[in-house]
């Protein structure tokens, strides 16, 4: 294969992605358990299957632009405009005498904004015959429209409201003769908007349905005639193949949340099988991808242009968070196997550095634009801060840590805040770090700069401050990295109208993910020093649960924008980490009773990527041009066909992570 990505790949790839019982014992129960193991990859298969047929059946994925944009009889044809994805066709008509109108526009999402030209319309000339002009709008979200007269720069009227994608519409502006001379501005719709969440919705039921149908595949196989008759076609062999797989398969230090497998320098790791925590983590992984590579290009699977939550920004800190639970499963069985803590230090600082390698190999493509340039590299990435982030966690478990006290469930002298206070110098130094961030962020004098500023700059803030996107965070950035070695593109761009380079992944950041794996760590701890005691864990993560909502409350307000720390994903701010922690408890509460305790769940198929999630996050990124994870569409424009293609992008990952758990293949650093 020696054919290069296409150069129109570029831009694209320069954004970095954000945008995150025993198995033996079940292999060896006979014929069911090996039908069991030898359907899995044909759910997944069927999985893919589905939600392909939902993303390609849903009706209203794509219309013939031309035809939906299509003028009405009231407007000169030559005024066609080429609609794009999220946008309608607005038609606005000035029948005022002698006025020229200047509109303006505003996203309701875009924060105390500034208003935006978007076109002008003059007047006709000829008394009665109303002018005309022609703009494509967003239908992302809802609309503010201003309109003012040119010339006196006064207010005629403002409206808000919500467009449909490749809708058509007109936006009347006329004298109203009552008795009193008002002018009046209407929304008249000309040509209906396409439901473009339709296909999303088709594909999450036939999701679901299929979801029903394996379970009650399962539930067939648990009944004892048709164990038998199962159990009577399955070949001996494949039975015993089936159970030396499941015995040889690795533990979770496989993985890149808990690989402190040391290779040859410590005796290789063997921590209680937790599959929540695997699966956990290949939720987290998947989403990420399908995210990275578009998410059907839906605003809500993007991430936010400031303050807020979509889904995109869920993913990594959820990893980030995993990876801190692995941490101190995989380091407490290596160190209770004899390993020298200063053989496990040199191989935390190793494998911090391979990441950090690796991840500056993926944020600086470079394949149509010859040799790159050291004054351009970005420094900042995903794979650089889990590095970072894997480091300082590790080395402060590895520094003070104790042995796990043995269960004391019938003693009445166990304390029921072991896992807490067992950890004090940690939390000491984690509330320190906090205290770093808060300090840094709201008293950090920044040039040109409200101190404590933590908006996007450019428009917003009725366009004050243009320059000083995040404010300390990104000053901090562009002083000790330099413009040119940081994000170029970020997301706030898109609808604050920002121009200056800022990293979501900076170092100001890096602080709290720090923070988001320690809590992470804390809930490996409650797994490990609570083990077969199901009624404490469940306790202990609705508490921490609980507790982190509580203090995301606090801090936000309930609201988007008007709380003392919003929740923002390019910050990292606290409330942000409070408020995915507190949802990462409430998933590992629905999961470990689910997965470990009652077997409900075997994790598939989200268990096998969590178990390889290196080599499925960096081919992913490798990869992500290449056929079949992309092919050119039918229609660049349409919903449908993106969700498609990611849709079936992510489920090849899936399935090449199930390849080679069977084939024992895993990627360890």
């Amino acid at each position: 294969m020696t054919g290069a990505r296409p150069c129109a790949a570029e831009e694209r790839r320069s954004r970095e992605r954000r945008s995150c019982g025993g198995a033996a014992a079940e292999a060896a129960a006979g014929g069911m358990d090996g039908a069991r193991g030898a359907g899995r990859a044909l759910a997944a298969l069927l999985l893919a299957a589905s939600v392909l047929s939902a993303a390609l059946l849903a009706p209203g994925g794509s219309p013939e632009h031309g035809a939906e944009a299509a003028p009405p009889r009231d407007l000169d044809k030559k005024r066609h405009v080429e609609l794009k994805m999220d946008q309608a066709l607005l038609l606005i008509h000035n029948e005022l005498h002698g006025t020229n109108l200047t509109v303006y526009w505003n996203s309701e999402r875009c924060y105390h904004c500034s208003f935006q030209v978007l076109v002008n319309v003059s007047w006709s000339g000829k008394p009665g015959k109303a002018s005309t002009a022609a703009v494509a709008v967003s239908t992302q979200h809802g609309s503010i429209l201003q309109l003012n007269d040119t010339v006196e720069e006064k207010e005629v009227c403002r409206l808000e409201y919500k467009f449909g994608e490749f809708g058509n519409y007109s936006l009347l502006v006329k004298h109203v003769h009552n008795g009193v001379n008002e002018i009046a501005c209407d929304v008249v719709v000309n040509k209906n908007p396409i439901d473009s969440n339709l296909p999303v919705c088709v594909a999450f039921l036939i999701g679901v349905a299929i979801i029903i149908a394996v379970s009650f595949l399962r539930f067939l196989l648990s009944l004892d005639d048709f164990h038998n008759w199962i159990s009577k076609a399955i070949n001996s062999r494949e039975t015993d193949r089936l159970i030396n797989s499941e015995l040889g398969s690795p533990s979770r230090a496989d993985s890149l949340g808990g690989d402190t497998q040391p290779g040859g320098w410590c005796p290789p790791a063997s921590p209680p099988r937790l599959r929540c925590v695997d699966t956990f983590r290949g939720i987290a992984l998947i989403l990420m991808v399908f995210v990275n590579y578009g998410g059907g290009k839906y605003w809500y699977f993007k991430h936010s242009s400031w303050n807020g939550l979509t889904v995109a920004d869920l993913v990594f800190p959820w990893f980030v968070f995993i990876m801190g639970s692995s941490i101190f499963l995989s380091m407490t069985s290596i160190l209770q196997r004899g390993c020298s803590k200063l053989k496990l230090m040199g191989k935390i600082g190793w494998r911090s550095f391979l990441l950090i390698c690796i991840g500056m190999f993926i944020v600086n493509p470079n394949y149509c634009l010859g040799p790159l340039s050291w004054d351009k590299v970005r420094i900042p990435g995903v794979l650089q801060r889990l590095g970072v982030t894997y480091f300082v966690v590790a080395v402060l478990e590895l520094i003070f840590a104790k042995p796990v006290p043995e269960s004391c469930a019938s003693e009445r002298s166990c304390f029921s805040l072991r896992d807490i206070i067992f950890s004090w110098p940690q939390w000491l130094f984690i509330l320190m770090l906090e205290g770093i961030w808060l300090g840094l962020t709201f008293f950090l004098p920044v040039p040109g700069c409200p101190t404590g500023y933590l908006g996007p700059g450019g428009i917003g803030d009725l366009g004050k401050y243009p320059n000083c996107t995040g404010g300390a965070a990104g000053y901090i950035d562009r002083l000790l990295l330099g413009d040119d070695h940081i994000y170029q593109h970020p997301s706030s761009a898109v609808l604050y109208h920002t121009e200056v380079a800022y990293d979501p992944e900076g170092i100001l950041g890096t602080i709290n993910s720090i923070v988001m794996a320690f809590l992470g760590v804390q809930a490996g701890k409650i797994l490990l020093y609570y083990k077969d005691q199901t009624k404490d864990i469940l306790i202990r993560f609705t508490a921490w649960c609980c507790f982190l909502g509580l203090i995301s409350i606090a801090l936000t307000k309930i609201s988007e924008n008007e709380g003392f720390i919003p929740i923002n994903k390019n910050l990292w701010s606290i409330s942000y980490v409070t408020t995915l922690s507190s949802f990462a408890f409430f998933i590992l509460l629905i999961l470990y009773p689910i997965v470990d305790v009652k077997g409900l769940w075997t994790g598939t198929p989200f268990f096998y990527p969590g178990m390889n999630s290196i080599l499925v996050y960096v081919g992913h990124e490798v990869f992500e041009n290449y056929f079949p994870f992309q092919w050119k569409l039918g229609d660049n424009q349409s919903h449908k066909e993106h969700l498609t293609q990611n849709i079936v992008a992510s489920a090849l990952w899936v399935l090449i992570a199930y390849i080679l758990y069977k084939k024992k293949v895993f990627w360890k650093i």
